[in-house]
C-alpha cells in the first residue's frame, strides 16, 4: 500500500529530525507534510473499509490517531513554543518584579554581639 509506506517514511524523517534536535520551523514543515499523507491514509480506508474488510474499530482509531497528530502539529507550529515542543520562557515580568522585591535583604553580619560568651551585658572575655 503505497499510501501507507509514504506515511511511514514522513514518521521516520520526524524521528530522525527530532533526534538531531533540529530547529522548530524543519519539524513543522516534517508534521505538515506527515498529516497529509496520513489524512490520505484516512480517507482510502474510510473510502474502501468495506471492499478491503477492515473493521470500523481500526478506521475509528486511525481517525483518532489523526487527530492526535493535528494536536501536535498544531502546538509544535504556534508561535509560543520554542525548539522542539520546549515552551519559551515568559517575556513579562516574573513575580518578584511585580511585588517590588526582586531580591532578599542582606543579612547583618557586623553585629557586635553574636559570640558564644556573650551576655546581656557584654562578652565576659573582653573584660
Amino acid at each position: 500500500m503505497p499510501l501507507r509506506q509514504e506515511a511511514e517514511r514522513r514518521a521516520g524523517a520526524i524521528q530522525a529530525a527530532a533526534k538531531r534536535k533540529a530547529p522548530r520551523e524543519e519539524i513543522c514543515k516534517l508534521f505538515r507534510n506527515f498529516a497529509e499523507a496520513e489524512v490520505k491514509v484516512v480517507k482510502f480506508v474510510s473510502t474502501n473499509q468495506q471492499w478491503c474488510g477492515i473493521p470500523p474499530q481500526a478506521v475509528e482509531q486511525m481517525k483518532a490517531n489523526h487527530g492526535k497528530t493535528v494536536q501536535t502539529r498544531d502546538k509544535i507550529c504556534s508561535s509560543d513554543v520554542g525548539a522542539v515542543g520546549v515552551p519559551q520562557k515568559p517575556s513579562g515580568p516574573g513575580l518578584s518584579e511585580a511585588l517590588g522585591t526582586s531580591r532578599l535583604p542582606a543579612p547583618n553580619t557586623s553585629s557586635g554581639r553574636a559570640g558564644t560568651f556573650d551576655t546581656l551585658t557584654g562578652n565576659v572575655l573582653a573584660r
